[in-house]
């Protein structure tokens, strides 16, 4: 039996749509981590001094 050309036109359209979506999904979710990731290091200190510990605010006397 012969499948109708418009049928599988229809799929393949249809499974493009479906991977373009998930590349779109997929682009979206890195980018969000990407801005998570970055959120999160601004608030560190950097180098290989950094203490280990959040530091306290202690009053001047």
């Amino acid at each position: 039996m012969f499948a109708n050309p418009e049928l599988m036109l229809n799929l393949a359209h249809d499974r493009n749509r479906e991977m373009i979506a998930e590349a779109d999904r997929e682009r979206l979710l890195s980018s969000a981590r990407l801005l998570r990731r970055g959120r999160k290091a601004r608030g560190r200190l950097a180098g290989t001094l950094s203490p280990c510990e959040p530091t306290a605010v202690v009053p001047a006397r």
